[in-house]
Protein backbone atom coordinates (compact mmCIF):
# COMPACT_ATOMS: atom_id res chain seq x y z
CA UNK A 1 0.00 0.00 0.00
CA UNK A 2 1.34 3.15 -0.73
CA UNK A 3 4.28 2.26 -3.52
CA UNK A 4 4.06 3.76 -6.61
CA UNK A 5 5.31 2.36 -10.12
CA UNK A 6 7.73 4.86 -10.94
CA UNK A 7 10.75 2.66 -12.55
CA UNK A 8 13.53 5.30 -11.58
CA UNK A 9 16.92 4.33 -9.59
CA UNK A 10 15.74 4.18 -5.74
CA UNK A 11 18.30 6.90 -5.16
CA UNK A 12 17.05 9.56 -7.78
CA UNK A 13 13.60 8.61 -6.42
CA UNK A 14 14.10 9.63 -2.58
CA UNK A 15 16.58 13.07 -3.84
CA UNK A 16 13.25 14.23 -6.07
CA UNK A 17 11.03 12.96 -3.41
CA UNK A 18 12.55 14.96 -0.62
CA UNK A 19 13.57 18.08 -3.15
CA UNK A 20 10.09 18.01 -4.55
CA UNK A 21 7.39 16.15 -3.00
CA UNK A 22 6.77 13.86 -5.98
CA UNK A 23 8.91 10.66 -6.75
CA UNK A 24 9.27 11.50 -10.41
CA UNK A 25 11.17 13.83 -12.33
CA UNK A 26 7.72 15.62 -13.42
CA UNK A 27 4.23 14.96 -11.82
CA UNK A 28 1.43 15.85 -13.01
CA UNK A 29 -1.27 17.14 -10.16
CA UNK A 30 -5.19 16.93 -10.74
CA UNK A 31 -6.85 18.56 -8.18
CA UNK A 32 -10.86 18.51 -7.85
CA UNK A 33 -13.91 17.61 -5.39
CA UNK A 34 -15.00 14.11 -6.70
CA UNK A 35 -12.69 11.03 -5.92
CA UNK A 36 -14.48 9.23 -8.97
CA UNK A 37 -13.61 11.66 -11.38
CA UNK A 38 -10.48 12.34 -10.24
CA UNK A 39 -9.29 8.68 -11.14
CA UNK A 40 -10.82 9.15 -14.61
CA UNK A 41 -8.97 12.11 -15.55
CA UNK A 42 -5.70 10.47 -13.69
CA UNK A 43 -6.35 7.63 -15.92
CA UNK A 44 -6.94 9.55 -18.79
CA UNK A 45 -3.48 11.67 -18.60
CA UNK A 46 -1.74 8.45 -18.51
CA UNK A 47 -3.24 7.25 -21.78
CA UNK A 48 -2.40 10.56 -23.23
CA UNK A 49 1.09 11.13 -22.20
CA UNK A 50 2.12 7.71 -22.96
CA UNK A 51 1.82 9.23 -26.74
CA UNK A 52 4.88 11.78 -25.30
CA UNK A 53 8.18 11.34 -27.37
CA UNK A 54 10.79 10.28 -24.18
CA UNK A 55 8.43 8.99 -21.53
CA UNK A 56 9.98 6.48 -20.05
CA UNK A 57 7.31 5.64 -17.76
CA UNK A 58 3.70 6.92 -16.45
CA UNK A 59 2.01 5.81 -13.81
CA UNK A 60 -1.61 7.34 -12.13
CA UNK A 61 -2.71 6.97 -8.44
CA UNK A 62 -5.44 4.84 -8.03
CA UNK A 63 -7.78 6.47 -5.60
CA UNK A 64 -10.38 3.65 -5.12
CA UNK A 65 -9.75 -0.19 -4.53
CA UNK A 66 -9.45 0.08 -0.62
CA UNK A 67 -11.69 -2.34 1.28
CA UNK A 68 -13.79 -0.87 4.04
CA UNK A 69 -16.17 -1.95 6.96
CA UNK A 70 -18.97 0.15 6.70
CA UNK A 71 -21.43 0.15 10.05
CA UNK A 72 -23.91 1.97 9.62
CA UNK A 73 -26.38 2.43 13.21
CA UNK A 74 -30.32 2.38 13.25
CA UNK A 75 -31.03 5.37 15.45
CA UNK A 76 -34.83 4.32 15.45
CA UNK A 77 -33.77 0.42 16.26
CA UNK A 78 -30.92 1.90 19.33
CA UNK A 79 -33.81 3.64 20.86
CA UNK A 80 -36.11 0.78 21.25
CA UNK A 81 -33.34 -0.57 23.36
CA UNK A 82 -32.45 2.40 25.28
CA UNK A 83 -29.05 3.01 23.68
CA UNK A 84 -27.24 5.94 21.95
CA UNK A 85 -25.14 6.82 19.62
CA UNK A 86 -22.35 7.14 21.42
CA UNK A 87 -22.93 4.20 23.25
CA UNK A 88 -22.52 1.78 20.21
CA UNK A 89 -19.85 3.89 18.40
CA UNK A 90 -17.76 3.37 21.87
CA UNK A 91 -18.47 -0.73 22.00
CA UNK A 92 -17.62 -0.65 18.21
CA UNK A 93 -14.18 1.19 18.71
CA UNK A 94 -13.69 -0.70 21.79
CA UNK A 95 -15.04 -4.80 20.52
CA UNK A 96 -13.16 -4.35 17.08
CA UNK A 97 -10.02 -1.69 17.20
CA UNK A 98 -9.39 -1.85 20.90
CA UNK A 99 -8.71 -0.19 23.77
CA UNK A 100 -5.31 0.84 25.40
CA UNK A 101 -6.13 -0.21 29.56
CA UNK A 102 -2.66 -0.34 30.92
CA UNK A 103 0.99 -0.41 29.60
CA UNK A 104 3.88 -2.80 30.40
CA UNK A 105 7.06 -1.62 31.28
CA UNK A 106 10.23 -3.95 30.71
CA UNK A 107 13.29 -1.76 31.06
CA UNK A 108 13.67 1.38 28.48
CA UNK A 109 10.38 -0.20 26.46
CA UNK A 110 7.22 0.18 27.13
CA UNK A 111 4.30 -1.54 25.41
CA UNK A 112 0.54 -1.03 25.48
CA UNK A 113 -1.89 -3.35 27.28
CA UNK A 114 -5.15 -3.60 24.49
CA UNK A 115 -7.80 -4.97 25.07
CA UNK A 116 -10.49 -6.10 22.64
CA UNK A 117 -12.72 -9.42 21.58
CA UNK A 118 -10.50 -11.93 20.36
CA UNK A 119 -9.74 -12.20 16.19
CA UNK A 120 -11.85 -15.25 16.08
CA UNK A 121 -15.27 -13.85 17.18
CA UNK A 122 -14.64 -9.99 14.41
CA UNK A 123 -12.95 -11.52 11.19
CA UNK A 124 -15.61 -11.92 8.96
CA UNK A 125 -18.95 -9.54 8.27
CA UNK A 126 -20.88 -12.17 9.86
CA UNK A 127 -19.28 -12.54 12.85
CA UNK A 128 -19.60 -8.55 13.68
CA UNK A 129 -22.73 -9.47 13.08
CA UNK A 130 -23.20 -11.25 16.15
CA UNK A 131 -20.96 -9.11 18.29
CA UNK A 132 -23.39 -8.85 21.74
CA UNK A 133 -23.88 -5.30 22.59
CA UNK A 134 -25.22 -5.11 26.20
CA UNK A 135 -27.54 -2.50 27.21
CA UNK A 136 -28.50 -0.91 30.11
CA UNK A 137 -30.92 -3.92 31.27
CA UNK A 138 -28.07 -6.43 30.88
CA UNK A 139 -29.75 -7.51 27.54
CA UNK A 140 -27.33 -8.96 24.95
CA UNK A 141 -28.29 -7.28 21.55
CA UNK A 142 -26.63 -8.87 18.38
CA UNK A 143 -24.89 -5.40 16.58
CA UNK A 144 -26.40 -7.11 13.18
CA UNK A 145 -30.06 -5.65 14.77
CA UNK A 146 -29.24 -2.45 15.45
CA UNK A 147 -27.03 -1.18 12.28
CA UNK A 148 -26.22 -2.10 8.85
CA UNK A 149 -22.83 -3.95 8.43
CA UNK A 150 -21.20 -4.26 4.97
CA UNK A 151 -18.00 -4.15 2.99
CA UNK A 152 -17.57 -0.77 0.52
CA UNK A 153 -15.42 0.30 -1.76
CA UNK A 154 -13.26 4.07 -1.01
CA UNK A 155 -10.05 5.30 -1.50
CA UNK A 156 -6.72 3.86 0.27
CA UNK A 157 -5.09 7.06 0.90
CA UNK A 158 -6.35 11.01 -0.38
CA UNK A 159 -4.25 12.99 -0.75
CA UNK A 160 -5.26 16.80 -0.25
CA UNK A 161 -3.54 20.26 -1.34
CA UNK A 162 -4.87 23.37 -1.64
CA UNK A 163 -7.68 21.77 0.66
CA UNK A 164 -8.80 19.78 -2.42
CA UNK A 165 -8.49 15.86 -3.31
CA UNK A 166 -5.57 15.51 -5.67
CA UNK A 167 -4.90 12.23 -8.14
CA UNK A 168 -0.75 12.43 -8.73
CA UNK A 169 0.56 11.25 -12.14
CA UNK A 170 4.10 9.97 -11.86
CA UNK A 171 6.01 10.54 -15.43
CA UNK A 172 9.50 9.80 -15.94
CA UNK A 173 11.68 10.85 -19.15
CA UNK A 174 14.45 9.14 -20.86
CA UNK A 175 16.45 10.98 -23.76
CA UNK A 176 14.64 14.78 -23.44
CA UNK A 177 15.53 18.08 -21.61
CA UNK A 178 13.05 18.50 -18.55
CA UNK A 179 11.80 21.69 -20.78
CA UNK A 180 10.94 20.38 -23.86
CA UNK A 181 9.06 17.38 -22.77
CA UNK A 182 7.34 19.59 -20.83
CA UNK A 183 6.16 21.79 -23.80
CA UNK A 184 5.19 18.99 -25.31
CA UNK A 185 3.37 17.28 -23.19
CA UNK A 186 1.40 20.37 -22.25
CA UNK A 187 0.50 21.07 -26.01
CA UNK A 188 -0.69 17.50 -26.41
CA UNK A 189 -2.49 17.59 -22.91
CA UNK A 190 -4.43 20.90 -23.85
CA UNK A 191 -5.42 19.18 -27.50
CA UNK A 192 -6.30 16.26 -26.22
CA UNK A 193 -8.13 16.57 -22.31
CA UNK A 194 -11.03 18.22 -21.37
CA UNK A 195 -11.12 19.42 -18.11
CA UNK A 196 -14.63 19.39 -16.39
CA UNK A 197 -15.55 22.78 -14.68
CA UNK A 198 -13.90 23.08 -11.08
CA UNK A 199 -10.97 20.48 -11.74
CA UNK A 200 -7.06 21.93 -12.34
CA UNK A 201 -3.98 20.47 -13.51
CA UNK A 202 -0.57 21.46 -12.01
CA UNK A 203 2.86 20.89 -13.01
CA UNK A 204 5.06 19.52 -10.32
CA UNK A 205 8.57 17.74 -9.68
CA UNK A 206 12.04 18.95 -11.10
CA UNK A 207 10.18 21.21 -13.68
CA UNK A 208 9.00 23.56 -10.70
CA UNK A 209 13.00 23.65 -10.13
CA UNK A 210 13.58 24.41 -13.89
CA UNK A 211 10.94 26.23 -14.45
CA UNK A 212 11.89 29.32 -11.37
CA UNK A 213 15.36 29.18 -12.33
CA UNK A 214 14.72 29.91 -15.69
CA UNK A 215 11.96 32.99 -15.23
CA UNK A 216 15.04 34.22 -12.97
CA UNK A 217 17.76 33.31 -15.58
CA UNK A 218 15.65 35.47 -17.74
CA UNK A 219 16.66 38.85 -15.94
CA UNK A 220 19.62 38.12 -14.22
CA UNK A 221 21.14 37.19 -17.64
CA UNK A 222 20.15 40.77 -19.20
CA UNK A 223 21.35 42.33 -16.11
CA UNK A 224 24.54 40.63 -15.48
CA UNK A 225 25.15 41.57 -19.43
CA UNK A 226 24.49 45.26 -18.86
CA UNK A 227 26.38 45.42 -16.21
CA UNK A 228 29.33 43.80 -18.45
CA UNK A 229 28.59 46.78 -20.97
CA UNK A 230 29.11 49.66 -18.19
CA UNK A 231 32.24 48.20 -16.76
CA UNK A 232 34.00 47.29 -20.36
CA UNK A 233 32.75 51.07 -21.31
CA UNK A 234 34.57 52.33 -17.86
CA UNK A 235 37.39 50.24 -18.88
CA UNK A 236 38.37 51.52 -22.38
CA UNK A 237 36.04 54.98 -22.38
CA UNK A 238 35.09 53.89 -25.73
CA UNK A 239 31.81 52.12 -26.91
CA UNK A 240 33.46 50.30 -29.92
CA UNK A 241 35.44 47.77 -27.68
CA UNK A 242 32.87 46.75 -25.66
CA UNK A 243 30.24 46.27 -28.51
CA UNK A 244 32.75 44.13 -29.99
CA UNK A 245 33.59 42.11 -26.95
CA UNK A 246 29.71 41.57 -25.89
CA UNK A 247 28.74 40.83 -29.54
CA UNK A 248 31.74 38.57 -30.14
CA UNK A 249 30.05 36.57 -26.91
CA UNK A 250 27.73 34.01 -28.75
CA UNK A 251 29.93 33.34 -30.94
CA UNK A 252 32.82 32.15 -28.25
CA UNK A 253 29.33 29.56 -27.39
CA UNK A 254 29.43 27.50 -30.59
CA UNK A 255 32.32 25.19 -29.15
CA UNK A 256 29.87 24.74 -25.91
CA UNK A 257 26.90 23.83 -28.11
CA UNK A 258 28.48 21.12 -30.11
CA UNK A 259 30.32 19.74 -27.33
CA UNK A 260 26.61 19.39 -25.32
CA UNK A 261 25.43 18.01 -28.77
CA UNK A 262 28.31 15.61 -29.35
CA UNK A 263 28.26 14.25 -25.61
CA UNK A 264 24.51 13.77 -25.40
CA UNK A 265 23.46 15.95 -22.78
CA UNK A 266 20.34 18.07 -22.79
CA UNK A 267 20.06 21.80 -21.76
CA UNK A 268 19.66 21.87 -18.19
CA UNK A 269 20.44 24.31 -15.20
CA UNK A 270 23.87 23.47 -14.90
CA UNK A 271 24.43 23.74 -18.38
CA UNK A 272 23.32 27.31 -18.29
CA UNK A 273 25.76 28.29 -15.53
CA UNK A 274 28.50 26.76 -16.80
CA UNK A 275 27.51 28.55 -20.31
CA UNK A 276 27.75 31.98 -18.06
CA UNK A 277 31.44 30.64 -16.99
CA UNK A 278 32.34 30.96 -20.38
CA UNK A 279 30.85 33.63 -21.55
CA UNK A 280 32.98 34.99 -18.77
CA UNK A 281 36.13 33.75 -19.85
CA UNK A 282 35.56 34.73 -23.19
CA UNK A 283 34.86 38.33 -22.39
CA UNK A 284 38.29 37.68 -20.47
CA UNK A 285 39.90 36.58 -23.43
CA UNK A 286 38.23 40.03 -25.70
CA UNK A 287 39.24 42.20 -23.28
CA UNK A 288 42.72 41.16 -22.58
CA UNK A 289 43.06 40.51 -26.57
CA UNK A 290 41.88 44.59 -26.84
CA UNK A 291 44.28 45.74 -24.48
CA UNK A 292 47.03 44.26 -26.26
CA UNK A 293 45.87 45.37 -29.56
CA UNK A 294 45.62 49.00 -28.10
CA UNK A 295 49.14 48.37 -26.55
CA UNK A 296 50.62 47.56 -29.86
CA UNK A 297 48.83 50.70 -31.93
CA UNK A 298 50.34 52.96 -29.12
CA UNK A 299 53.47 51.88 -29.29
CA UNK A 300 54.07 52.15 -33.25
CA UNK A 301 51.88 55.37 -33.07
CA UNK A 302 55.04 56.48 -30.52
CA UNK A 303 57.37 55.30 -32.78
CA UNK A 304 55.76 57.16 -35.64
CA UNK A 305 55.28 54.08 -37.70
CA UNK A 306 51.02 54.20 -37.92
CA UNK A 307 50.97 56.26 -41.27
CA UNK A 308 48.63 53.80 -43.31
CA UNK A 309 46.51 50.98 -42.63
CA UNK A 310 49.04 48.61 -43.40
CA UNK A 311 50.80 49.98 -40.56
CA UNK A 312 47.85 49.49 -38.36
CA UNK A 313 47.14 45.76 -39.69
CA UNK A 314 51.05 45.15 -38.72
CA UNK A 315 50.31 46.74 -35.36
CA UNK A 316 46.86 44.33 -34.49
CA UNK A 317 49.00 40.78 -35.88
CA UNK A 318 52.03 42.23 -33.37
CA UNK A 319 49.39 42.80 -30.54
CA UNK A 320 47.59 39.16 -31.66
CA UNK A 321 50.60 37.19 -31.76
CA UNK A 322 52.13 38.67 -28.48
CA UNK A 323 48.74 36.81 -26.62
CA UNK A 324 49.12 33.44 -28.60
CA UNK A 325 51.97 32.19 -25.49
CA UNK A 326 49.73 33.39 -22.52
CA UNK A 327 46.51 32.10 -24.31
CA UNK A 328 47.41 29.11 -24.59
CA UNK A 329 48.72 28.20 -21.11
CA UNK A 330 45.48 30.23 -20.10
CA UNK A 331 43.61 27.13 -22.45
CA UNK A 332 46.02 24.73 -20.79
CA UNK A 333 45.14 25.00 -17.39
CA UNK A 334 41.50 25.29 -17.53
CA UNK A 335 40.86 22.43 -19.37
CA UNK A 336 43.68 20.17 -17.31
CA UNK A 337 41.28 21.34 -14.63
CA UNK A 338 37.96 20.36 -15.84
CA UNK A 339 38.94 17.30 -18.21
CA UNK A 340 39.38 15.24 -14.92
CA UNK A 341 35.91 16.37 -13.48
CA UNK A 342 34.21 16.16 -16.98
CA UNK A 343 35.05 12.42 -16.55
CA UNK A 344 35.15 11.38 -13.13
CA UNK A 345 32.81 9.59 -11.57
CA UNK A 346 31.02 9.97 -7.69
CA UNK A 347 28.90 11.73 -6.01
CA UNK A 348 27.95 14.94 -7.61
CA UNK A 349 29.45 13.92 -11.37
CA UNK A 350 26.04 14.40 -13.34
CA UNK A 351 25.71 17.84 -11.75
CA UNK A 352 29.95 18.98 -11.80
CA UNK A 353 30.25 17.16 -15.94
CA UNK A 354 27.47 19.03 -16.92
CA UNK A 355 28.98 22.82 -15.55
CA UNK A 356 32.35 21.83 -17.26
CA UNK A 357 31.50 20.70 -20.56
CA UNK A 358 30.62 23.68 -21.82
CA UNK A 359 33.57 25.65 -20.67
CA UNK A 360 35.80 22.72 -21.96
CA UNK A 361 33.90 23.36 -25.34
CA UNK A 362 34.17 26.66 -25.20
CA UNK A 363 37.62 26.45 -25.19
CA UNK A 364 37.78 25.31 -28.66
CA UNK A 365 36.47 28.49 -30.31
CA UNK A 366 36.59 31.42 -27.75
CA UNK A 367 40.33 31.37 -28.23
CA UNK A 368 40.35 31.12 -31.36
CA UNK A 369 37.81 34.11 -31.70
CA UNK A 370 39.98 35.84 -29.86
CA UNK A 371 43.07 35.18 -31.88
CA UNK A 372 41.52 35.38 -35.11
CA UNK A 373 38.10 37.26 -35.57
CA UNK A 374 38.53 40.46 -32.81
CA UNK A 375 41.34 41.39 -34.74
CA UNK A 376 40.16 41.61 -37.92
CA UNK A 377 36.92 43.04 -36.48
CA UNK A 378 39.19 45.41 -34.97
CA UNK A 379 40.85 46.35 -38.09
CA UNK A 380 37.17 47.03 -39.46
CA UNK A 381 36.15 49.42 -36.83
CA UNK A 382 39.47 50.97 -35.91
CA UNK A 383 40.95 52.30 -39.08
CA UNK A 384 39.63 55.60 -37.91
CA UNK A 385 42.10 55.54 -35.39
CA UNK A 386 44.81 56.30 -37.74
Amino acid sequence: PGMANVWVQPIRNRIDMLSTGIKSPVGIKIGGADLATLEKLGSEVERIMKKVPGVGSVIAERVTGGRYVDIKIDRFKIARYGLNIEDVQSFISTAIGGDNVGEKVDGLARYPINVRFPRELRDSVDKLKALPVITARGVAVPLGEIAEIKVTDGPPMIKSENARPNVWVYVDIHGRDLGGFVQDAKAILDKELQLPAGYSLTWSGQFEYFERASKRLSYVVPMTLGIIFMLLFLAFRRITPAVLILGSLPFALVGAVWFLYFLGHHFSIASGVGMIALSGLAAEFGIIMLVYLDDAIARRRAAGNLNNNEDLYAALIEGAALRVRPKAMTVAVILAGLIPILIGSGTGHEAMSRIAAPMIGGMLTAPLLSLFVLPAAYMLLGRKII
